[in-house]
């Protein structure tokens, strides 16, 4: 190529162009400070306008109110440590007395266990143990082999458990009679049989209510009905005076047994309403489209309704397993005793007889029942979330 030849061709630009045009790429500049931040949240969450700020304002001081005398009385002035009364009593000394959570402390194995022989207490710990592994195993999404696990928590933990409570002398494991049991325990074996139990037996009871044969669906209404419209008391001293009326005296059943069949039946009638409010919210071409497939009753319902039922009603179950949780204090009624009765009986030993320890036992209770309740509902929150995101996908 000749010198003439490339003068033809275009001469590159050298020049850098125009000052006011930017050839490096700019770093975004942060967002505006009143759109981020502490300040940004409490203006989008509250004080978003005259009736929002107002309830804010009202929630503050009831805050500012309430929070220092509870904090002076549960932390600051609380007794921690002691043997007796004289720990938890006004003296001339001492003339403010917060919570005596020395009572706590002395009486933590009463609230747990109950009567039980304090030399067979291992045992109610290892049924604990078994039931901490059953509920992680069945509920992480995350764990190996759910499907053992399920038969583990259904199948096998209820025959361990009941062989390690109630004792098998071929094992070398002495009886302990069930009005020996109390406490935590009590109420952790009532709230286990009655949330297991009432679902299935809900669901067959929800099915019976919509089924087209009039024998199933008269038994299932009269039995919700009548269940639905009486208080659990008296369903607990049905369970308790008239169950053993319709059984030979030989297979009569114990009083905690009592409770318990009294306790899930109950149950199950308000989850029946739950899961039957499910399958009503259903269109009607879901169950066309599994017949169309078919599909035969019970998988229909097992593959195709009720998976959905039961995720529309989520919060209902939920709430219903809360509601059963608490209402298992009421099985002291009927002379079992639960955890908030032996709180009752510790509170007028005469050896902590001081005037802030029924206060300091009603607000463990609280605190115990708080903590079940709210991990329960957070349980029941992620579910929803998880499910939710698969919707929008």
């Amino acid at each position: 190529m000749t010198a003439t030849d490339a003068s033809s061709f275009p001469t590159p630009r050298t020049d850098p162009g125009p000052a006011y045009v930017s050839r490096a790429t700019l770093q975004p500049s942060p967002p505006p400070a009143s759109t981020v931040g502490p300040w940004a949240w409490m203006r989008t969450h509250l004080f978003t306008g005259p009736v929002n700020i107002a309830l804010t304002i009202v929630i503050a001081l009831l805050l500012a109110w309430a929070i220092p005398p509870l904090l002076r009385f549960l932390v600051i002035d609380a007794i921690w440590t002691g043997q007796n009364r004289e720990a938890c009593i006004y003296t001339p000394d001492r003339t403010v007395v917060g919570a005596c959570w020395a009572f706590v402390t002395d009486r933590a194995a009463y609230f747990t266990y109950g009567s039980y022989p304090m030399a067979e207490r291992w045992r109610v710990n290892v049924f604990f143990a078994l039931l901490a592994i059953g509920v992680v195993w069945l509920l992480n999404l995350k764990a190996p082999r759910r499907d053992i696990g399920g038969i583990y928590f259904f199948v096998v933990l209820p025959i361990v458990s009941y062989i390690l409570l109630v004792g098998a002398p071929w094992l070398g494991l002495r009886t302990v009679e069930t009005n020996l049991w109390g406490g935590i325990l009590v109420t952790i074996v009532c709230s286990a049989v009655g949330i297991v139990v009432s679902l299935p037996l809900g669901i067959i009871l929800a099915l019976g209510r919509r089924s087209t044969m009039p024998a199933a669906k008269l038994f299932s209404v009269i039995f919700i009905e009548f269940v639905r419209g009486v208080p659990l008391i008296t369903v607990l001293f049905m369970a308790s005076v008239m169950l053993p009326l319709f059984v030979p005296y030989e297979f009569q059943p114990d009083k905690l047994l009592r409770a318990l069949i009294g306790i899930a039946l109950f149950a199950a009638a308000y989850m029946a309403e739950v899961v039957r409010a499910g399958l009503q919210a259903l269109p009607r071409g879901q169950y066309e489209g599994a017949m169309a497939m078919g599909l035969s009753y019970w998988q229909m319902m097992g593959l195709v309704i009720l998976p959905q039922a039961l995720k529309i009603t989520i919060p209902n179950i939920v709430n219903t397993y809360i509601g059963l949780f608490k209402d298992t204090t009421l099985v002291v009624i009927v002379g079992i005793f639960d955890f908030l009765k032996t709180i009752e009986a510790a509170r007028i030993d005469p050896t902590w007889g001081a005037p802030t320890v029924s206060a300091t036992g009603y607000v463990y209770a609280a605190v115990f029942y708080f903590i079940c309740c709210y991990l329960m509902s957070s349980y029941a929150r992620g579910v929803e979330a998880r499910l939710a995101r698969a919707d929008k996908r």
